[in-house]
């Protein structure tokens, strides 16, 4: 302990402050940093002054200016977009997203809607004709949605998405080819003739029956129609493709049915077919070639022999593709079906929404309640409905939670004394915390800032509690002002001790959720900036118009008015009748302390005639050292009602109701006073807590190693809906993603063919990639383009060989020899682009595979105008697309010879499916091998990127705890710089962070012991966690350093500054946080309510328990000592011995201190400082 400065040890230059209400001198030398503080307080004693004597216009200004800012809400935005919500800002995803919307306009080509069917029993097989005809009727309840919107109908035919539609020149047969051309839908239905049902289009011949897919057989109506109309060019078009018979020529489910057509292969022998063999292998749309649905994309839960046949499976899946929004309004603008209706693109998406949700609902209703199967369905608009209703605030839980505040703010703070109760007061801080929040996210909305799920759901709440913990302080030390204070200086002397400790928290709390947004998620650096946003607000409401609302309240009090009601008098008004003064004699008065609570005999009794309390004392009082305080008198100064010293005089007759109740004595800092912290501060306990604590750290530091990096839709969408069950059923037999590897502009296409077949080859091998069957060709562009090439050059050969083509004539020749003559002529020189001695010197395709540069994109030009079924199962995405070119076999200009080269392609993409991906490690792993490949194609020259689901929303955890932990060292030693700011004591702000560092890494091992998995969402409220934690140690810290005596003696006193506010601001954080646990969302209580309510507990435990025994144990030396001016042996006496708790007598007191007044309450106050300012005797009642 630093023995206390004598009077001569001060400097010369010495000034004191203009104003002190505490007599206190530095614990040493006079430094700078606590005349900072000094500064700083004054600066909160004139606002606090200033406030008080306008209160009242203070409140109005402010209120007005909270509510204007409130009225922004008025603009905000909420974000339901999951691209905006989870792609980190500035990413390469973000870039790569970028670039993909620059040059596609979006990303997505169409949406898809899902029907997921699986068993009732766990594990059935739904490998059965049974099954599937259930499968049937639900997709074909689906399938015959019809929506009615603008006065149109819509149906399925109208908005799916068609793969590839040929141009036709001849009319007829092109109007019937678009009405008869198949939506794409990847069914196990299509192994069968069943799936011909879901095609809804139909087209008439005259003569026939209404052509449909279920009686269409493509073959023989071209044999039809051959006599009529010129269709080899469309004959080839389906030869290529494979189309055969399409769905006529398969296995019929049902071969009893009427309408099974006789080409069927089971429909004359009427057996069923075996289900498992048809599907095994995957299944076929009308085209063989170029729709090939692959078993993974139907079949889930599968179980093979040891031949690898397969047995069974537990799961089917039908997807239906619909045209993306931007697709649908493009394909009918100008149309005269829409003209009427000022067609636009959000109209089309209102379409899309409305038949989406149609569709899920008849679905799911189509089986009937008994059924063995049952059916779960799902569209991208069911996931937006989710997002929004997740997004959605809930009023009644808004409202429940600030009335549940308002209730326990009100019954907080009554007191049986109506000049101490503060039951409005705590009515208006939970109102003006609320206009505060509401202030807040107002000016975040006219900040732009857009408001997420996170921002509704969570946000009121918790900022509720953290607001609401300052108003307890500040209300508890108003309460507690010294006895001597004018009345006009009490809201100065309230901000001047409690101020600081304000001011810390908030900074603390803004810093740590600012620091929190350097987590790059959108969804969480938003809630983060509106949190620091909402606390500042916070932090200016509780400093400039509670203190005005405090103000209000003391005029009340001093004119002896009912709390709340505060339009009647109280009708126990205190009034003391006489004061005696009394001897104190030769007692001797403790060292070191501001006030001494003597006990005396006093009698009372209620007057009849005017309600008053009557206080009667003798003569002669004796002061007496109170025997029943366990830490010594000392520590306090009298806080309380003066009528705790009382007893009352029995028998006082029909007014015996003003008589005070037992239950009004006790309090939470009597309890911290007398119960609490003894126990605490005895060396057992001591002991037992670090013990704890210890144990504790450890098993959070195992905790922490089972935490898992993660969040799936699951965790998001409520438990025990159709939305959750659908979710549950793909992720466990469907864990298939789309992905698309990206090749930029920047390099040549047509020298970089090796580099690109490379580049898909490596892709190709990863793990999680699946593989297509071994007798399919890889599914990409380049695969498919220098195929057809091949194809006509074959057809070039076999013509030339017979004749059919010549040098000067290819009209003989098939349209594929006639497309090949036109490329091979080609030289790609403006000047001279025709070479007819190119025809047998060259080769579209060279023996190495590549195609010769020359001619790479003008044969990119004829591929794509030639073969659209091939383009469009590519999914090339051709940019910029190539030019519109239509080969003319009969064209005697020559100008048909001339073909237009394609531009240098800046986008093209190359699609694959990824399988097997159940958990975060499995993402992380895929990830981490595509960006490799992508790297090393990068060496060769080739840029590229892959783009789908998982690599915009996983791609976050490949550096997610490396940015976790950047953001909390980065946020610990903001708070370490801080608090060593505000305390002007770096040991204490090193033992503060060390705790906020424990309470961290605790709540972190926690959520590994509840399962909580790391995503950034509890990144966000473990960063959090440090800011939030400080609401619970800094005032412990500051009382302790402000306290003098032994280092026990200041944890004490400081436990009992602090125990009331600390607890009430974690009570308050509860009950801001209960109404959370009401949310529908399991995610909210799990990722939020229950994390939040651990942080808050830990931060109790930690303030209340660990911090005090730490500053026992090791805190530093007081910042200030007490010293008299007039006693010499006063300031030479000893100072209390290290760690006790007695009194320090020495043997006189000073003269002038010899007689007191007392009443109930004897304050001894000491001479101030050296031309310190002494208050005037105020004659207003304190």
């Amino acid at each position: 302990m630093v023995r206390p400065l004598s009077l001569g040890e001060l400097p010369p230059s010495y000034t004191p402050p203009a104003r002190s209400s505490a007599p206190h001198i530095l614990a040493g030398r006079l430094q700078a940093p606590l005349w900072l503080r000094a500064y700083f307080q004054g600066l909160l004693f004139s606002l606090g002054c200033k406030i008080q004597k306008h209160c009242g216009k203070v409140l109005f200004l402010g209120l007005v200016a909270f509510g204007a800012l409130a009225l922004g809400l008025r603009v905000a935005v909420i974000e339901t977009d999951l691209e905006q919500l989870w792609v980190e800002v500035g990413s390469r995803v973000s870039q790569e997203l970028h670039y993909t919307k620059e040059k596609l306009g979006e990303e997505a080509a169409y949406t898809s809607q899902m029907l997921i069917q699986t068993a009732h029993q766990e594990g059935g097989n739904v490998l059965t004709p049974e099954a599937l005809d259930l499968h049937l009727q639900a997709a074909l309840s689906a399938s015959k949605v019809q929506v009615s919107l603008y006065g149109k109908s819509w149906d399925l035919n109208k908005i799916c998405y068609k793969s590839g539609v040929p141009l036709i020149e001849n009319g007829m047969i092109e109007r019937m080819i678009e009405k008869l051309f198949p939506c794409v839908i990847l069914t196990p239905l299509d192994c069968f003739w069943e799936g011909a049902k879901l095609q809804g289009g139909s087209a008439y011949l005259p003569g026939r029956p209404d052509i449909q897919w279920t009686n269409l057989d493509p073959q023989q109506l071209l044999e039809e129609l051959g006599p009529f109309a010129s269709l080899e060019g469309f004959r080839e078009l389906l030869d290529k493709a494979q189309v055969g018979q399409a769905y006529v020529g398969r296995p019929c489910l049902d071969p009893d049915d009427p309408h099974c057509p006789p080409s069927a292969p089971n429909r004359h022998s009427r057996q069923a077919p075996n289900v498992a063999q048809e599907l095994s292998g995957g299944c076929h749309g009308f085209s063989h070639k170029f729709m090939h649905w692959q078993e993974e994309l139907l079949l889930g839960g599968t179980a093979r022999d040891l031949q690898g046949q397969l047995l069974r499976a537990e799961a089917l899946q039908s997807t239906f593709l619909l045209m993306s929004p931007r697709q649908l309004y493009e394909h009918f603008r100008g149309d005269y079906q829409t003209h009427d209706i000022g067609w636009s693109e959000e109209q089309a998406s209102m379409v899309l929404q409305a038949w989406q949700r149609r569709f899920v609902q008849l679905a799911q209703e189509a089986l009937p309640a008994n059924a063995s199967q049952q059916i779960h369905a799902f569209s991208s608009t069911t996931l937006d409905d989710i997002l929004r209703a997740f997004s959605e605030v809930s009023t009644t839980r808004v409202v429940g939670g600030y009335l549940l505040m308002l209730a326990y703010a009100c019954v907080t703070m009554l007191r049986w004394d109506c000049a101490q109760s503060q039951g409005a007061v705590g009515l208006a801080g939970v109102l003006l915390v609320a206009l505060a929040v509401a202030s807040g996210l107002g000016l975040c909305a006219l900040l732009g800032i857009t408001f997420n799920a996170a921002t509704t759901q969570v946000l009121p709440f918790l900022a509720l509690g953290i607001g609401v913990d300052d108003i307890f302080l500040l209300a508890h030390a108003f309460t507690k002002a010294p006895p001597d204070t004018p009345l006009p200086e009490r809201m100065g002397e309230c901000l001047r001790s409690t101020g600081t400790s304000v001011a810390l928290t908030s900074v603390n709390n803004m810093v740590a959720f600012f620091m929190a947004a350097l987590v790059p998620i959108p969804a969480l650096r938003a809630f983060s900036l509106q949190a620091a946003i909402v606390v500042g607000c916070n932090f200016a409401a509780v400093m400039l118009i509670f203190p005005a609302i405090l103000s209000l309240d003391l005029r009340r009090r001093h004119r002896q008015r009912l709390d709340v009601l505060c339009c009647f008098s109280s009708p126990c008004s205190a009034q003391v009748i006489q004061m005696l003064p009394q001897e104190l004699g030769d007692r001797a008065v403790p060292v070191g302390i501001a006030h001494l609570t003597a006990t005396v005999q006093a009698f009372t009794h209620c007057e009849a005639s005017s309600q008053h309390v009557v206080t009667i004392l003798p003569p002669q009082a004796h002061l007496l050292s109170p025997t029943s305080d366990p830490l010594g008198s000392e520590l306090y100064s009298p806080g309380g009602s003066t009528r705790d010293l009382l007893s009352q005089e029995e028998g006082t007759g029909p007014k015996a109701a003003c008589r005070p109740l037992l239950c009004a004595h006790w309090t939470l800092a009597h309890f911290a006073r007398y119960q609490f912290a003894p126990l605490l501060l005895q060396t057992r306990a001591k002991a037992l807590v670090l013990l704890f604590f210890g144990a504790l750290l450890g098993l959070s530091l195992y905790g922490a190693t089972l935490v898992q990096d993660g969040l799936a839709l699951t965790d998001v969408v409520p438990r025990g809906t159709k939305e959750h069950a659908f979710l549950s059923a793909q992720l466990r037999y469907f864990s298939l993603y789309e992905v698309a590897l990206v090749t930029q502009g920047g390099f040549d296409y047509a020298h970089s063919q090796r580099a690109l077949f490379d580049l898909h080859q490596r892709f190709s091998s990863l793990k999680a990639v699946l593989p297509p069957p071994a007798t399919q060709a890889p599914r990409t562009w380049l695969h498919y383009y220098r195929s057809w090439l091949q194809g006509i050059q074959a057809a070039f050969d076999q013509d030339w060989a017979s004749g059919r083509i010549t040098r000067h004539s290819y009209r003989n020749g098939s349209e594929d020899g006639a497309l090949a003559y036109k490329l091979l002529i080609q030289t790609g020189n403006a000047q001279e682009p025709l070479d007819f001695s190119q025809l047998t010197t060259r080769k579209l395709v060279d023996k190495e595979g590549l195609i010769p540069p020359e001619l790479f994109y003008m044969g990119l030009t004829v591929w794509v105008s030639s073969d659209p079924l091939g383009l469009a199962a590519s999914q090339a995405n051709f940019y910029p697309p190539p030019p519109e070119w239509l080969h003319d076999k009969y064209d005697t200009t020559g100008e048909n010879l001339r073909i237009p080269a394609a531009q240098p392609l800046e986008f093209a993409q190359f699609p694959f499916l990824l399988h097997g991906l159940q958990k975060t490690a499995d993402f992380v792993e895929a990830i981490e091998g595509a960006r490799a490949a992508c790297t090393e194609a990068g060496q060769a020259g080739v840029h590229a990127y892959p783009s789908g689901s998982p690599f915009l929303f996983w791609e976050q955890y490949l550096g997610l705890r490396r940015c976790f932990l950047l953001a909390v060292c980065i946020l610990l030693v903001c708070t370490f710089l801080v608090c060593a700011l505000f305390l002007l004591s770096p040991w204490t702000a090193g033992l503060i962070v060390l705790v906020l560092a424990m309470m961290t890494v605790e709540l972190f091992g926690i959520m590994g012991f509840l399962g909580i998995k790391l995503s950034a969402i509890p990144v966000v409220i473990l960063v959090a966690s440090v800011g939030i934690g400080v609401e619970f140690t800094v005032h412990v810290a500051l009382g302790f350093l402000t306290s003098h005596g032994s280092r026990n003696l200041r944890a004490a006193s400081a436990l009992e500054q602090t125990f009331a506010p600390v607890t009430d601001g974690a009570v308050s954080t509860l009950l801001g946080l209960l109404m959370l646990a009401g949310s529908n969302f399991d995610f909210i209580i799990r990722y939020f309510f229950v994390v939040l309510t651990v942080l808050t507990l830990l931060g109790l435990l930690h303030g209340l328990l660990l911090l005090p025994v730490l500053l026992s144990v090791l805190g530093p030396p007081p910042q200030v000592v007490q010293v008299y001016k007039e006693s010499p042996q006063t300031l030479s006496s000893t100072a209390p011995q290290r760690g006790g708790l007695r009194w320090d007598m020495p043997p006189t007191l000073p003269q002038s201190f010899a007689r007191v007044t007392t009443s109930m309450t004897v304050a001894l106050h000491p001479p101030p400082l050296p031309g310190a300012y002494v208050h005037p005797a105020s004659e207003e009642p304190t």
